[in-house]
């Protein structure tokens, strides 16, 4: 009889799994969150019992938004997105856009700000100047993506691909930025209305689109560090760097089109709240 291929498949997943360069800031980050939003829900139900506050799909995106963190930051995905092109696009795309997105879709500041600690609240005090200079509506957009275009200046590339450290900036600057934008941009009776939010989200659409062709379209390759480590797959590099303008481009904005439904619904919602409901239209008396 044919032996069996479970250890094989096991042992393959196993080492995919396995982080490629160990880095325990990114894991501790994860657990951090999942503990924090973990003692939110706790809290929030132990106030209402009877009352589920977040039902189950938004601490399941939650737990999907971490986890697609972990996967392109600890696993072995991310020895392929420093080797090729679209992998490291494909990378970005979920630190920067997906992953960020859903985190906040799932995360209502009411269960965060249960499962805040006491003296984080001093933390955050301090913090906010900050915060509110980084989120201001003009220059959230451009910071959004000015990174973009930042760390796909060939020359800046080259030295974060070959540095561990810039490397790992360069990612941290993507997610921590991806967070600050979509809260701003999706969190309903935030500091800007539904119109601003919207806007916001329309601005980033053309120079994302503008860069993705660029790269798609580019009869050069743009990017040698690939040539000078060496590539994971056998794939042209012009291909590679056609592939990774697609995600830069369609995908991305894709998340700007959606951001923006989910504003409008949430505009709806409240004025279905508030009654602000259209009325039809009563014949008037004669």
């Amino acid at each position: 009889m044919p032996e069996s291929t479970e250890p094989s498949i096991l042992a393959t997943a196993l080492h995919w799994l396995a982080p490629w360069e160990f880095e325990p800031l990114w894991g501790l980050a994860c657990l951090a969150a999942l503990g924090l939003y973990w003692r939110g829900v706790r809290h929030l139900r132990a106030l209402d019992p009877d009352v589920s506050p977040l039902g189950w799909l938004r601490p399941a995106t939650f737990l999907i938004g971490l986890t697609l963190i972990y996967v392109v930051s600890q696993t072995r995905y991310d020895y392929l997105a420093q080797y090729m092109f679209f992998p490291h696009r494909a990378q970005h795309l979920v630190l920067h856009h997906a992953a960020p997105f859903l985190l906040v879709l799932a995360a209502p500041p009411r269960a965060l700000a249960a499962g805040l600690p006491a003296w984080a609240s001093s933390a955050h005090r301090l913090a906010r100047p900050l915060l509110d200079r980084l989120q201001h509506p003009l220059i959230a957009p451009l910071l959004f993506v000015g990174l973009i275009y930042f760390w796909l200046i060939p020359s800046v590339h080259f030295d974060a691909m070959l540095s561990r450290h810039l490397f790992q900036l360069m990612n941290w600057s993507m997610l921590l930025d991806g967070l600050l934008f979509w809260w701003l941009v999706l969190t309903p009776h935030g500091r800007l209305g539904p119109g601003k939010r919207i806007l916001l989200l329309l601005v980033v659409i053309p120079p994302q689109i503008l860069l993705g062709a660029y790269l798609t379209f580019s009869p050069t390759v743009l990017f040698d560090v690939y040539e000078v480590c060496g590539r994971a797959w056998p794939l042209a590099p012009l291909v590679d760097q056609q592939i990774g303008g697609l995600i830069t481009w369609i995908p991305a904005t894709m998340m700007s089109v959606i951001g923006t439904l989910i504003v409008l619904r949430q505009l709806r919602r409240g004025d279905q709240a508030t009654g602000h409901t259209p009325s039809p239209t009563r014949p008037q008396a004669h």
